[in-house]
């Protein structure tokens, strides 16, 4: 049986899984018999659609193509395929459609978390698990979140918050599990990584920013980037999810990179090393100690060689020692496949169950 998903925000995640669950359609049935049926896209500013027994995802993606609305979803395209529900919001989305999982994708308040912990917390209330990008749910509410999920036999997935598709949260979950992590450090913002790499080729700061947003890696104010908050959000989501701690983002020590000099990257390179923004998470007795600032790595260190926009994660545990991991940590198709690392997830979780209860457990 087709998992019914609900999308809630329809930008550059949204439209990437869209677009993967379209030409991975025949593999995923036939590797692992999973394939999803979209009953509802909800979009502040494209608009919205919903129909409980499936829309076309070509139809969605050419709206969108054509800059129309979702609103303008072919009505025609109903009959036997159930009847086609226009201009509902987010939550009207969440409450009517008969969703397995919701996707919240909208964008991120790192202040408040809204509008996006409201459509995460309507969706469990509702019977419906969470799968979710959104650093601001996973930063402001994830022990509320998780456990209005674990009380209602729901789940609360956030694979995507912190390196995209490159599973940083399920490496540790799964293949890691048993491991006792005692310390994780990491490049957790491809944009900056990209602009010290550059820097290392020889721009200036302004030049090598510039040189980002042109290639779509910055936004055109930074701030979120340069100064360190992505990456901070990233580190509280690491740290409360695989750390077991309860730190704020007041917690973390943040710098950012715009005070490193060409004359910084020039001394740094005398002396056999690389500037790189690192997130750093160590636990001593009970606390848990959080930075996210530039330091000039020895090129001895794994992450000193990961340059551009990648990001990597090492962690230091108590059973297998330093394990690194390296991987795209943005972009549409890279974000667009943690959704659906966390929906398989969730389809082998469902199956499982159907397993239990067939056998009478």
């Amino acid at each position: 049986m087709a998992l019914k998903i609900v999308l809630i925000g329809f930008g550059t995640v949204g439209q990437g899984l869209v677009e993967i669950l379209q030409t991975k359609a025949d593999a995923l049935k036939k590797r692992y018999d999973f394939s999803v049926c979209l009953v509802g896209v909800s979009d502040m500013l494209k608009g919205a659609v919903a129909c409980d027994r499936g829309l076309a995802p070509d139809t969605l993606l050419d709206l969108v193509k054509q800059g129309k609305p979702l609103d303008a979803y072919p009505k025609s395209s109903g009959g036997e395929r159930g009847t086609i529900h226009t201009g509902w919001d987010a939550v009207t989305t969440i409450e009517n459609t008969d969703a397995d999982v919701v996707c919240e994708l909208s964008y991120t308040d790192l202040k408040t978390g809204e509008p996006a912990i409201t459509h995460c917390r309507k969706a469990l209330l509702s019977g419906k698990s969470v799968v979710t990008s959104n650093k601001g749910p996973a930063v402001l509410g994830l022990k509320e979140l998780r456990s209005l999920a674990n009380e209602r036999g729901l789940h609360f997935f956030i694979e995507g918050t912190v390196m995209s598709g490159t599973p940083a949260i399920n490496l540790m979950e799964f293949c890691l599990a048993g491991n006792d992590i005692r310390e994780i450090k990491g490049i957790l913002n491809g944009t900056t990584n990209y602009i010290l790499t550059k820097m290392g080729e020889g721009m200036d700061y302004e030049e090598a920013l510039k040189k980002a947003q042109e290639l779509g890696y910055a936004e055109a104010d930074p701030t979120g980037d340069v100064e360190g908050f992505d990456a901070m959000a990233k580190v509280v989501i690491l740290a409360n999810c695989l750390m077991d701690g309860n730190l704020t983002a007041e917690q973390v020590e943040r710098e950012g990179i715009t005070g490193i000099t060409k004359e910084d990257i020039a001394r740094a390179a005398a002396e056999d090393k690389r500037w790189k923004l690192i997130s750093h998470l160590k636990r001593e007795a009970d606390t848990i100690h959080a930075s996210v600032k530039p330091v000039a790595l020895p090129l001895s260190d794994p992450l000193a060689a990961v340059t551009g926009a990648d990001n990597a994660l090492t962690y230091v545990t108590d059973l297998l020692g330093k394990v690194t991991i390296v991987g795209a940590g943005a972009g549409r198709t890279e974000t667009g496949f943690s959704i659906l690392i966390d929906l398989l997830r969730l389809h082998r979780l469902g199956r499982q169950k159907q397993q239990e209860i067939k056998q009478g457990r």
